[in-house]
């Protein structure tokens, strides 16, 4: 679940990242493990005529089955399981009555409590299959991920994320949405420190330590960055009603390479 940007507070000393130790790395990394397998189980199981709702009752139930609790339910009056964007929603759709068309590109935002941690992770996924612009969209979007997980190292400053993911949508000619952003996460859903997607000029950037877990989740427009929420309160949508694309792992970082703790085979 992305967290609202607010990019132009520095975070006070002591609040930039919770270093976890090994016990709680090891509790996050089960977290991690388990909101993963949701999220393909999920995905697995898509098909055209399914309610947004049904799909979030899917993942209430694989969630369940595994001994975990969702982590969104509840979370500042969510009303969901999960966040099931379709198309020109971005993040934190809110499941309904709404039917997923053959062509629909579904995004599943999944974050599960197992033993009083958390595990949070994301994709979109084609309906049956897509055209060759959304498959682009997509695929970019994974790119940008991953280019930013490879900046998750212990003494790189958060930007040196931010600047991956930005250089990879932005050079395919896609914009990134700038009112959400990733996050630091461990025993709550948002933690500090703030993982943008995009670099801003005079924003003192957080260095990166090892034992650090942070949620690194690019999302992407098809047209323009900007973006407003629905009238319930939470479903961000595209303004320009074009496609939209999120991605999100939980990674540890390391003193070596960042480990991707929600790490899945590559989607779609």
């Amino acid at each position: 679940m992305a967290r609202r940007a607010w990019l132009r507070q520095v975070p006070r000393e002591g609040r930039v990242g919770l270093i976890k130790n090994p016990a709680e790395i090891g509790a996050i990394r089960q977290a991690s493990r388990l909101a993963q397998q949701v999220l393909e189980e999920v995905g697995h199981q898509l098909r055209p005529g399914m309610t947004t709702l049904e799909i979030d009752e899917l993942a209430a139930e694989a969630i369940r089955t595994r001994g975990a609790k969702s982590a969104f339910l509840g979370y500042r009056g969510f009303p969901r399981h999960t966040c099931i964007s379709v198309n020109e929603e971005v993040v934190h759709g809110v499941a309904g009555s709404r039917r997923i068309q053959f062509g629909d590109i579904v995004s599943v935002d999944v974050g599960v409590v197992y033993r009083g941690f958390i595990g949070d992770t994301a994709a979109t996924f084609p309906v049956g299959g897509c055209d060759p612009g959304a498959q682009r969209l997509l695929e970019v979007t994974q790119d940008a991920l991953m280019a930013g997980i490879a900046q998750a190292r212990a003494g790189h400053a958060v930007e040196a994320i931010s600047k991956a993911v930005q250089e990879v949508v932005e050079n395919a000619g896609f914009s990134v949405v700038r009112e959400f952003v990733g996050h630091g996460v461990g025993r709550t859903v948002h933690e500090e420190p703030q993982v943008p997607n995009f670099v801003e000029p005079g924003r003192r950037s957080p260095r990166l330590r090892a034992g650090m877990t942070i949620a690194i989740e690019p999302m992407v427009n098809a047209g323009r960055r900007d973006v407003r929420v629905l009238n319930d309160g939470w479903t961000v949508v595209t303004a320009d009603g074009k496609l939209s694309a999120h991605f999100e792992h939980t990674v540890l970082v390391t003193d070596g390479e960042p480990e991707i703790l929600t790490c899945r085979e590559r989607t779609p």
